[in-house]
C-alpha cells in the first residue's frame, strides 16, 4: 500500500455554509493571505502538491478546523499490473470475438 491524501477544503467549506470559492478570498485577506481568484478557485476545486504553512494555518483558523480534518491521509492500493509492451492494462478476462460485417440494405 502506498500513502496518499484527500483534500478536503471544498467539503468543510460547504459544512460551514460556504459554496462558492469567491467567498473564500476575502476571509483570506483578511489574515493576510493575498491570492488571485484563479488562486482561491484552483485551491478549492483542485488538490495541492504544495501548499504554504501559513496559508495552511489561516485556512483552519477561517474553518474552525485542524490541519488533520483539512488533509486526511488516504491509502492507495498496489498499482495494476500494466504489459511492459504497451504500458495499457491487461485483463485476463477479455477474450476477442468474431465480428461479421453487414452492408446497409441487407446485402453480404
Amino acid at each position: 500500500m502506498s500513502v496518499d491524501y484527500e483534500w478536503r477544503l471544498r467539503v468543510l467549506m460547504a459544512e460551514r455554509g460556504m459554496f462558492k470559492a469567491n467567498e473564500l478570498a476575502p476571509r483570506l485577506a483578511e489574515h493576510g493571505i493575498r491570492l488571485s481568484d484563479s488562486q482561491v478557485w484552483r485551491l478549492v476545486t483542485g488538490r495541492p502538491e504544495r501548499l504554504n504553512l501559513r496559508v495552511l494555518m489561516v485556512l483552519c483558523e477561517i474553518l474552525a478546523c485542524e490541519p488533520g480534518e483539512l488533509v486526511r491521509r488516504s491509502e492507495l492500493a498496489a498499482p495494476i499490473a500494466m504489459d511492459p509492451a504497451s504500458s495499457t492494462t491487461i485483463d485476463k478476462a477479455l477474450e476477442p470475438k468474431q465480428v461479421r460485417l453487414r452492408r446497409p440494405g441487407g446485402r453480404s
